[in-house]
């Protein structure tokens, strides 16, 4: 029998959502717009953080790795622009989910991974009423989305998912890859790269992993 959860509001939505509204309604130089965006809603972001502990910073070294990305793949700065949005807000879905599901990271019950599903679309629905989210709300919509279509939320596959929308959910990946027992940063990151190289062609796009592989074996990278 499918479990029942609590429908309170959480209070931390109603205060990003007056926060993102103020900074929708600011009127400012299209020059010093998005470093004024950026900087708010990387605020915005910290919000995400004390709500969700356990993935504290997840949003910036998600950000940090899809502009790497991005960069290479020669996105225009628009495009960047908005995938540094997104990958900053991209997990805020979570906030409208029940707080049991959310109190920190453990396996779920069949109903209850189906409705953690849905924090991506959620999540869309929250920022596309802010202007300056319209762009970045499509790639948190689609960032959990699958190369060969078996993603969700809403199936579609290879290069109909948007580019950012895959290139965040590489980086989302990345960051997010456990390995216990592993303190070195390094050594971590490339078991974690390795994962995404099995994953290439089935969740992730293949010509994007590539390219993340490469960068992350110039000399000197240094991963996050």
């Amino acid at each position: 029998m499918p479990r029942s959860y609590s429908s309170t509001v959480n209070p931390v939505i109603v205060r990003i959502q007056r926060l993102l509204g103020k900074i929708d309604r600011l009127r400012l130089p299209a020059a010093s717009r998005r470093d004024i965006e950026s900087i708010l809603v990387r605020q915005v972001s910290r919000e995400i953080d004390r709500s969700l502990p356990w993935q504290a910073g997840h949003g910036r070294r998600s950000a940090a790795v899809a502009l790497r990305i991005g960069r290479a793949a020669a996105l225009t700065d628009d495009e960047l622009h908005h995938l540094k949005l997104a990958s900053f807000l991209h997990d805020i879905g979570l906030l409208m989910l029940p707080s049991e599901l959310t109190a920190e990271p453990s396996p779920f019950e069949p109903d209850s991974y189906l409705a953690v599903q849905s924090h991506s679309r959620l999540g869309a629905q929250l920022l596309e009423p802010f202007t300056f989210l319209r762009e970045s709300a499509v790639l948190v919509a689609h960032h959990h989305e699958r190369w060969d279509s078996s993603g969700y939320p809403y199936g579609i596959r290879g290069t109909f998912i948007p580019v950012g929308a895959r290139i965040l959910a590489i980086a989302d990946a990345f960051d997010a890859i456990r390995v216990p027992g592993e303190g070195c940063r390094e050594s971590r990151n490339r078991i974690a790269l390795r994962i995404l190289l099995v994953a290439s062609g089935t969740q992730f796009d293949p010509g994007l992993v590539s390219l993340f592989s490469r960068l992350l074996n110039e000399p000197g990278a240094g991963g996050r």
